[in-house]
């Protein structure tokens, strides 16, 4: 029984916002950096869960699943131009494409070589989107392909959290193993790219936010939403309302590129919803349930990530990438703009850290769509 009970929604919401803002000033500090604020939401929740001091699930954190994720996915789609993603990514895009083939290949190996019963095939499918796009289509591909059951999803999700948790401490320790410099050529060794590329997610440089801003934000993202899950209705498949509202938005934001970039609001307020979501996650991962009901799970995750890294390495070798663009790449995948942004700003790799938010911003678009594909395909 935990301290604070499921019935209060009052104090709940308040450790949800409350382990969020953590997240996010401990960004200000030396170390923060180097792991990123969302990771420290994670485990601060995840914690505050394991010492029964909050429930590992509770009414609020579906409030958090049912309205909060899909607003929060076409806010992070406003600069999902299809056509700039495509110009200005360069050789990273091209890291990105082969994180992502390392990914879909780890699935399908995990997924015949470790049985995960009934559900393997939702389970397959939420782990490759997570590791294409970030915890971000974790959520909404769970959702699509409702995988929601009770201790499963908690285990899944404790599962996710610690392994891109882990993941994360390795690519930032990369670069400084000697004999991995040997083999890959280094940041300094290739011609940099301009500077002068805008950081979406560099918040001490953006304009104020506005109220109309605001406004204007949260009813496009409703808009979105209306015409996504009326769209999922109309196919049939009411379940892929995320799906139809991320094509929605990259529709709206490769017509209308210009127009949704100058709302200014609309990344923070997303990133704003998922570091709630992501205190949700920490919150549900209770790692009693992870080890009484899946422990197979952390093998299934960890053969993923440690496939799509050999891939992405090796193939990446063959085709002369260096190391930072790599790194990046994977962490794109895996983390999400807002770690690939860190963690490109936090290795003073400046010229990455656009691509790398390119890259994340692409993997929101179209991971659900891929772990949701595959999930149909499998056996």
């Amino acid at each position: 029984m935990a301290l604070i009970s499921p019935e209060q929604k009052f104090a709940l919401w308040s450790i949800l916002l409350l382990s969020s803002a953590y997240g996010l000033w401990i960004e200000k500090t030396r170390w923060g950096t180097k792991i990123s604020g969302v990771v420290v939401t994670i485990l601060a929740t995840f914690t505050l869960s394991n010492l029964k001091v909050i429930p590992d699930q509770a009414s609020t954190y579906n409030v958090v699943w049912n309205y909060l994720v899909p607003l929060a996915i076409p806010l992070l789609l406003f600069r999902a131009d299809l056509w700039r993603i495509w110009q200005e990514t360069g050789s990273t895009l091209i890291a990105y494409l082969l994180g992502l083939f390392g990914t879909i290949v780890g699935t399908v190996l995990a997924y015949y070589l470790i049985p995960l019963g009934e559900s393997g095939r939702q389970l397959a499918g939420t782990f490759c989107a997570a590791y294409i796009g970030g915890s971000v289509n974790f959520a909404a591909t769970a959702k699509t392909l409702e995988l929601r059951s009770g201790d499963l999803l908690s285990a899944g999700a404790a599962v996710n959290n610690l392994v891109i948790a882990g993941y994360l401490i390795l690519l930032f320790s990369l670069p400084s193993i000697t004999w991995i410099q040997k083999i890959f050529a280094t940041q300094d060794s290739e011609p940099k790219l301009s500077k002068k590329r805008v950081n979406f997610f560099d918040f001490e440089n953006k304009e104020e936010l506005k109220i109309l801003d605001m406004s204007l934000s949260l009813a496009i993202s409703g808009i979105a939403c209306t015409l996504g899950y009326g769209l999922a209705n109309w196919w049939g498949y009411p379940q892929a309302g995320i799906v139809g509202t991320t094509i929605t938005m990259v529709i709206f934001a490769t017509i209308f590129p210009h127009d949704l970039q100058n709302i200014v609001s609309a990344e923070q307020i997303g990133m704003f919803f998922m570091r709630i979501f992501f205190a949700t996650i920490g919150a549900s991962a209770n790692i009693e349930v992870v080890f009484r009901v899946a422990p197979i799970l952390f093998i299934f995750a960890t053969m993923i990530v440690l496939v799509h890294l050999l891939v992405l390495l090796i193939i990446g070798k063959i085709l002369n990438l260096n190391l930072a663009e790599l790194l990046i790449a994977s962490n794109a995948n895996l983390g999400g703009s807002t770690t690939a942004a860190a963690m490109a700003a936090a290795r003073k790799w400046d010229n990455l850290v656009t691509p790398g938010i390119l890259c994340g911003i692409l993997g929101y678009a179209v991971a659900t769509f891929i772990g949701v594909g595959l999930a149909q395909l499998l056996p």
